[in-house]
């Protein structure tokens, strides 16, 4: 399982073909419900991994629909079940400990609570391109007991363009010769200009207390 692990961490898709074949789709569907819908693993891969399984589908290994469609329901399933586990348990899940240790960091929830008040509702859908934050939204909605139907419709216009935009831009880029030979740097671009806004936040706030 640890190997497992490590192989998804690294987008080693050649790696998880030849060990797991078509249980891939049941891999990716699982990393994606898990970086969405569970507070505990905001660090799995999620933009650059959808880039890369767009480049794998061009590439011929993976249905581009069938991949699609999976990934899609993965996102709204893992946001819903973050969702309710904020309205249900609320700030209480936030304090839960293992070995004296927050599993849940707060600074992660107050960070993803300043998008929502400088950004509103549509946080739901700007958060899915923001590492942590895209975890950390459904959470904070649920916690702030949002309208369910208005979450919902947010929710999965925001899945539809996650998913949509960045699966597409790996499978029509994957044409590319110096991309389809350069995977592991690609990824690592998508990673860095995915925690841009991160950065540029922290950077903020230094400014402001300094």
């Amino acid at each position: 399982m640890l190997e497992l692990f490590t192989h998804i961490l690294h987008l080693d898709f050649e790696w998880l073909f030849l060990n797991y074949n078509q249980t891939i789709y049941t891999i990716l569907f699982l990393v994606i419900f898990i970086e969405t819908g569970l507070v505990l693993m905001p660090f799995l891969p999620g933009d650059s991994l959808l880039f890369t399984a767009g480049l794998f589908a061009r590439l011929g290994y993976l249905d581009l629909g069938l991949l699609m469609a999976l990934l899609f329901v993965a996102a709204v399933l893992g946001d819903n079940t973050n969702y309710w586990v904020g309205r249900k348990l609320g700030l209480r899940a936030i304090q839960i400990k293992f070995k004296d240790k927050l599993l849940v960091k707060p600074e992660y929830v107050e960070k993803t609570h300043a998008f929502y008040e400088k950004h509103g509702a549509k946080t739901i859908i700007m958060a899915r391109f923001v590492p942590i934050v895209r975890t950390f939204a459904p959470f904070v909605a649920g916690i702030g007991t949002m309208d369910y139907r208005r979450f919902l419709s947010f929710d999965v216009l925001g899945g539809v363009i996650w998913i949509g935009s960045l699966t597409l831009a790996g499978y029509f880029l994957g044409e590319i010769p110096w991309i389809r030979k350069n995977i592991e740097l690609v990824a690592l671009a998508i990673i860095a200009i995915s925690l841009l806004p991160v950065i540029v936040g922290v950077i903020k706030n230094r400014r402001a207390t300094a």
